[in-house]
């Protein structure tokens, strides 16, 4: 084989893929980051791919200082969440009573991801290919070559898939999975509203339906995002009404909760999916992201599980620097290190999804909600695990 040669090739440039290259790239690791276009440059809209950042992954991108390059004023710290049930049940989580500055910060994708982008090039530790295609993949005896469509070849110890849910680095390897559809779609969509959110974020589970508003920066206080994850008929019907029509179902769906709302960002919906993935290793393969692992967003846990693979990867490749970076043993640490998490949340995802859309459960998910509202304790260690 001959080639540009790097310990670890990371394919897709993805908010997960771009912080693991950055990690380990400041980590004096050789690095390539392979991605079919570079992210496009923020404007003053707002994105309508909004994440929940937990603090520990937030912890995760400071040391990257890719946080570091974010405008602080469109960053918005949830200090409350409340969560409502189909009729009286409500639990409502608070930062100050679980003795901790905030539960999570609301980030948009583009802005976080152009960040990240930012430090990759200030850093110029990560040698970047894009916009580049992959035209084939050669396992070696102890490497893997990638040809680009450029006629480009890399050769690397460690091939990481961080191309999504449909990844093809995944199918090469064998790795398989599972998909299991929910037959439903998230409806997203970005609001003005009348009354100032104070950093409260709101959840509302009734009917087949999960409603979601999360609290966004910016002046006044006044905005937020919807996620509203529905039967993907009724998802196809909100997508279809105008904008101030969207807007008082919203409002009407939240309980006039912020008052009257105005649509800023058009509705867009994506399906709901849990992707349970076989093996996450295999010799001379990881994966991270959403290419090893989907859960269903009520959680809002999907990219912070990305960021934790990326943590625990860098973490397993650092301390085995010396060794074959593409070494089976090796990459079965980072394997058994992500398991427990990923199962854990993807057990509680899909237990929660079947909870509150099971109309005949109704009675046992309002008074089990009623009853952690006045644990303080259980409350508070639902909190630190939500951090983690």
């Amino acid at each position: 084989m001959s080639g540009e040669r790097y310990q670890v090739v990371i394919v897709g440039a993805g908010l997960v893929g771009a912080a693991a290259a950055l990690a380990l790239g400041r980590q004096g690791l050789r690095v390539a980051l392979v991605e079919r276009q570079p992210p496009a440059q923020p404007d003053g809209a707002w994105d309508t791919r909004i994440y929940a950042i937990s603090p520990a992954s937030q912890r995760f991108l400071e040391r990257t200082q890719a946080w570091q390059r974010m405008d602080a004023a469109r960053l918005q710290p949830v200090f409350r969440m409340d969560v409502m049930g189909d009729t009286s049940g409500a639990i409502r989580l608070d930062a100050y009573e679980a003795g901790v500055s905030h539960l999570a910060t609301i980030v948009e994708s583009g802005r976080l991801q152009h960040a990240l982008w930012q430090a990759l090039q200030a850093d110029g530790n990560v040698a970047l290919h894009c916009p580049a295609v992959i035209a084939s993949i050669e396992r070696g005896e102890s490497r893997t070559r990638l040809t680009l469509a450029d006629g480009t070849q890399l050769e690397t110890e460690l091939l990481v898939g961080a191309d999504g849910a449909t990844s093809r680095i995944r199918d090469w390897a064998g790795l398989g999975s599972t998909l299991t559809p929910y037959g439903q779609s998230g409806v997203v969509a970005n609001f003005e509203c009348e009354r100032p959110h104070r950093g409260t974020a709101f959840q509302w589970f009734f009917d087949h339906d999960i409603l979601a508003w999360l609290p966004l920066g910016g002046p006044g206080g006044n905005q937020m995002s919807m996620v509203w994850s529905t039967p993907a008929a009724r998802a196809d019907e909100l997508i279809a009404l105008d904008g101030a029509a969207l807007a008082e179902s919203v409002r009407a769906a939240g309980h006039d909760t912020l008052g009257a709302l105005r649509l800023l960002t058009p509705a867009a919906a994506f399906p709901l999916r849990l992707n349970r993935v076989d093996a996450v290793v295999a010799p001379g393969v990881a994966l991270i992201g959403d290419a090893a692992h989907g859960v269903h967003p009520l959680s809002g846990q999907g990219v912070n599980l990305g960021f934790g693979d990326a943590e625990a990867l860098v973490e397993v490749l650092t301390a085995y620097r010396k060794s074959h970076c593409g070494d089976l043993r090796v990459l079965q640490r980072y394997a058994r290190m992500r398991a427990e998490p990923v199962q854990r949340m993807q057990a509680l995802t899909h237990g929660l999804h079947h909870l509150f859309v099971n109309e005949q459960a109704g009675w046992l998910r309002n008074t089990g909600m009623a009853w952690l509202n006045r644990m303080p304790p259980l409350k508070a260690a639902l909190v630190r695990e939500a951090m983690a």
